[in-house]
């Protein structure tokens, strides 16, 4: 894949993590702010005091996950961001994450 189509890959995942995060917040009535600036997207966990930080690597052609359990690669393989060490989907991941951080189930949908 060229670096442009990564880029635009990248973009419209960022875009909808973003509004997934929102959603199951909103969902679950807990305070979450998401932020973007560039390809750095921050979703701060108001109350548990924590953020996660999801931004994307074009010259690995990865997206990358920083949170408290760790950093975490997720490469596109056949239409799905997959972890590059365990194969784990980035969306069950980040839902998995989200839950540890806040303290309570968060379900992502579908990005």
């Amino acid at each position: 894949m060229t670096e442009s189509e990564f880029l635009v890959l990248a973009e419209a995942a960022l875009d909808a993590i973003e509004r997934a995060v929102e959603q199951a917040a909103e969902a679950n009535d807990v305070d979450i702010e998401c932020s973007r600036s560039g390809n750095v997207l921050e979703i701060e966990l108001i109350d548990a005091g924590s953020k996660i930080i999801v931004n994307s690597q074009a010259p690995m052609q990865e997206l990358w996950v920083a949170a408290r359990s760790g950093g975490f690669h997720y490469r596109r393989v056949e239409e799905k961001w997959l972890d590059t060490r365990t194969g784990e989907e980035l969306l069950a991941a980040l839902s998995r994450i989200l839950s540890l951080q806040a303290g309570q189930t968060m379900a992502l949908d579908r990005i």
